[in-house]
């Protein structure tokens, strides 16, 4: 069920927040930033199968009402502006949960922005975040040398995430935020959380690479939603399951969903693995997940 927030369009805020980001690029973040350890990331054969590209079909559902969508520059990292995909719904009026979204190997293209759109149309600020620098993929040679780059520097991506959650708190006023990525950019969520392990409300990791590194996990107080193939090469289930014997042993709050007859990246439509009805049924539980846990009613 999408959020109401308000009858009175919201029609400022993007150029408000074009100021305000503008003037304050330079304020570095507040969070734990690279000091943390890095939660671990897919190496350089993670990813689709060998041979697979990236079709780029559409997304196939529209945002379910009026989105107002911006390029941004939320964040300065190594003494360059870093741009994202910020949206929020075109009746806004009080501030709304935030939901950091971070996107596949592939980088910040149209298909990343589509879901940011459709994921603030049920009632959320949304940064689409961009760990690549601007440049994106059609090829896994070209995808996974993006990757590769991030997974040599860290930092980097630490500092990228961790100015963007200050830009939901600071700019986009949110009162709680959540991390969500698919492939490559799962992970990085997960990383999100061991970044923010007292802060951030919720976790979404669609097929990314996990851990079952207790001394990591145990500081994450965020409910985790893991949603994974049965048929996934890259993260096979052995390692899905490892991760969710240690969220037990930890006492996590945690979800862990593998599709049967699925493979990796199951709910990307521009990819050769798209499956239909899982990624409804995955969506449809994260729209649940998110309601529950950035719900500003929730205690």
């Amino acid at each position: 069920m999408s959020r109401q927030t308000g009858g009175r369009p919201l029609v400022i805020l993007a150029a408000i927040l074009s100021l305000s980001v503008l003037a304050g690029c330079d304020t570095g973040s507040q969070g734990t930033g690279g000091s943390q350890p890095a939660a671990p990331q897919p190496s350089a054969d993670a990813g689709p199968a060998e041979g697979s590209e990236n079709t780029g079909t559409p997304v196939e559902a529209a945002p379910q009402r009026p989105v107002v969508a911006e390029k941004l520059p939320y964040a300065e990292v190594d003494e360059e502006l870093v741009y994202g995909h910020f949206v929020f719904p075109a009746d806004m009026v009080d501030p709304l949960p935030g939901v950091i979204v971070i996107h596949e190997w592939w980088g910040l293209n149209d298909e990343v922005r589509a879901m940011a759109d459709r994921i603030a149309a049920e009632g959320y600020v949304v940064l689409a975040v961009d760990l690549f620098g601007g440049s994106s993929a059609r090829s896994p040679a070209d995808a996974r040398t993006l990757m590769v780059n991030v997974i040599e520097n860290p930092d980097l991506a630490n500092e990228n995430i961790s100015q963007a959650y200050q830009f939901l708190v600071e700019s986009g006023q949110a009162p709680r935020i959540g991390a969500l990525g698919w492939d490559f950019g799962g992970g990085w969520a997960l990383n999100t959380a061991m970044l923010f392990p007292e802060d951030l409300d919720a976790v979404v990791i669609y097929y990314g690479q996990v851990t079952d590194n207790q001394a990591q996990l145990d500081p994450i107080k965020a409910p985790i939603l893991g949603l994974f193939g049965a048929n996934d090469r890259s993260i096979p289930v052995p390692i899905v399951r490892n991760f969710e014997r240690a969220l037990e042993i930890l006492d996590k709050n945690y979800e862990i969903i593998i599709y049967p007859d699925v493979d990796h990246a199951f709910a990307n439509p521009a990819g050769p693995n798209y499956n239909a009805a899982a990624a409804e049924q995955a969506w449809a539980r994260v729209l649940e997940f998110l309601d529950r846990h950035l719900s500003v009613a929730v205690d």
